[in-house]
């Protein structure tokens, strides 16, 4: 399996950006997802999980109510829009696929096996 994540890039603080994940194979709707980010001299955090229906999703108490999950199993890809970006929103955001196919959603990076290439975001103030 093969993680594709792009669209970051540099926004000012208070807008708005639409991160894409694509998946290589059809096996990507049967497995939880997930959105993380690391920014300079941080250990790598959990952002936000969707179950394999898209129909549950989980997000870290930072970006709740700000950020929104999704995924387009027809298309084998996940999406995770950002909006109200602050300048701590920096980071360089990886999406992953979990490991088996069980339906918790897993804010470990343990719990995940395929990570894409990241992509940077970058808030300024």
């Amino acid at each position: 399996v093969q993680l594709q994540a792009c669209g970051g890039g540099l926004v000012e603080a208070g807008g708005s950006l639409r991160l894409s994940c694509a998946a290589s194979r059809r096996i990507f709707s049967n497995y939880v997802m997930g959105w993380f980010r690391q920014a300079p001299g941080k250990e790598r955090e959990f952002v936000a999980a969707i179950s394999r229906s898209g129909g549950s999703t989980s997000y870290a108490d930072s970006v709740k109510g700000r950020f929104t999950i999704s995924r387009d199993n027809a298309k084998n890809t996940m999406y995770l829009q950002m909006n109200s970006l602050k300048a701590e929103d920096t980071a360089v955001y990886y999406c992953a696929k979990s490991k088996g196919d069980g339906g918790s959603l897993y804010h470990t990076s343990l719990w995940y096996d395929y990570w894409g290439q990241g992509t940077q975001v970058t808030v300024s103030s």
